[in-house]
């Protein structure tokens, strides 16, 4: 019976364990959006993790979102990410990077020129978003023009070569939370009337596309996906039938040989429960490893592992709080509380701060 923290291998990567550190924005780039220093100590400090996958990460200067998120585009980045997968695999660790494009989740003070953001529609998401000015409402979008789309899936392969390139042992696709790729798969988001829109396999071509450029640079077997087919977040209503949707999308990427599918379970970050899906059929158009998230606790991870439901666990918010949490998991050991006004933006406190069960008192 396999348990949480046996070791185990996800395509070309070995890991030491099966609990993952899932992706975490924090909002503490440097300027041009690259790494600071302190990312490859906060990163280093949660290596014992089975896999890290990073903070999202543009893979261009239009798919940022949010204030002082990092980027994976310029030498400047790469060279800020090569610290902190370097401070990693240092401690024995293993680390992919999120590759990320909001879309319309963006604002004009972050896009080049103050151009308004894109999307697969012009019509502005119900949301906001972090700038200098705190949380303000996203901007309104323009839908991509048809002749614009090559170029946003060959950014998404020059970024899994510039993560290989600063050492990265992998990438996982950002599929997830109403962005770019998810407004492009919900028909309650993308209204296109070209071959991008409509139809199942016209709203999944993007994904498609994407995940050919990526795998053509680096391989399947570096590569994952996350997807999240029924989270409500950042304003990305129902599909009208996200089972077909979804079953579809990984059953068109089953010839790329993907690493994991990493999956959302109901709404991310809240409900389990938040809409009717059937993740256990969606499980059996995919041959590679699969990562479950969402709410997990101690006993619902060991189980989910021991059941061989899925292979590994992500973790979100209890790593933050808890550098040492495969540990805490392994020992039952009590959890830090999170210090929720330090999760966006800062420096150290709240970011590499957090104690360790060796250097709390007894």
């Amino acid at each position: 019976m396999p348990s949480l923290f046996d070791p185990t291998r996800i395509g070309d990567i070995a890991l030491a364990n099966r609990i993952v550190m899932a992706p975490l924005t924090r909002n503490r780039a440097a300027a041009g959006q690259v790494p600071s220093p302190l990312a490859a100590d906060y990163y280093a400090q949660r290596a014992s993790a089975g896999l890290i996958i990073s903070e999202a990460s543009q893979v261009c200067p239009e798919g940022q979102g949010y204030l002082d998120t990092p980027g994976i585009h310029s030498p400047e980045q790469i060279a800020g990410w090569r610290r902190v997968t370097d401070a990693v695999h240092a401690r024995g660790g293993r680390i992919v990077i999120q590759l990320w494009h909001v879309g319309r989740i963006s604002h004009v003070s972050l896009q080049p020129g103050g151009a308004a953001p894109v999307s697969s529609t012009a019509r502005i998401a119900n949301g906001k978003t972090f700038t200098k000015d705190g949380f303000v409402p996203v901007s309104a979008p323009r839908a991509l023009r048809r002749d614009e789309i090559p170029g946003i899936v060959a950014a998404y392969g020059r970024a899994a070569r510039n993560a290989i390139d600063a050492g990265f042992d992998g990438v996982e696709v950002h599929g997830a939370n109403g962005y770019l790729i998810d407004q492009f798969l919900r028909d309650s988001i993308n209204d296109r009337s070209d071959d991008y829109g409509g139809s199942i396999g016209n709203r999944t071509r993007l994904l498609r596309e994407v995940m050919h450029a990526v795998t053509a640079e680096i391989g399947g077997s570096r590569t994952g996906l996350r997807l999240s087919p029924v989270t409500p977040s950042n304003d990305a209503g129902q599909d009208s039938d996200a089972q077909a949707l979804f079953n579809h999308a990984v059953e068109q990427l089953a010839p790329l040989g993907l690493a994991f599918l990493h999956v959302v379970e109901g709404q991310t970050g809240g409900a389990r429960d938040v809409a009717h899906f059937d993740y256990a059929a969606l499980r059996t158009r995919f041959t590679g490893a699969w990562m479950v998230n969402n709410g997990y606790s101690r006993q619902m991870a060991m189980d989910v592992v021991a059941s061989g439901v899925a292979e590994l666990v992500a973790f979100g918010r209890p790593f933050i709080g808890n550098p040492d949490l495969v540990r805490r998991l392994r020992e039952d050991a009590p959890w830090n509380a999170l210090d929720s006004q330090t999760l966006y933006g800062g420096g150290a406190e709240g970011y590499t701060d957090y104690p360790t069960l060796d250097a709390q008192p007894a």
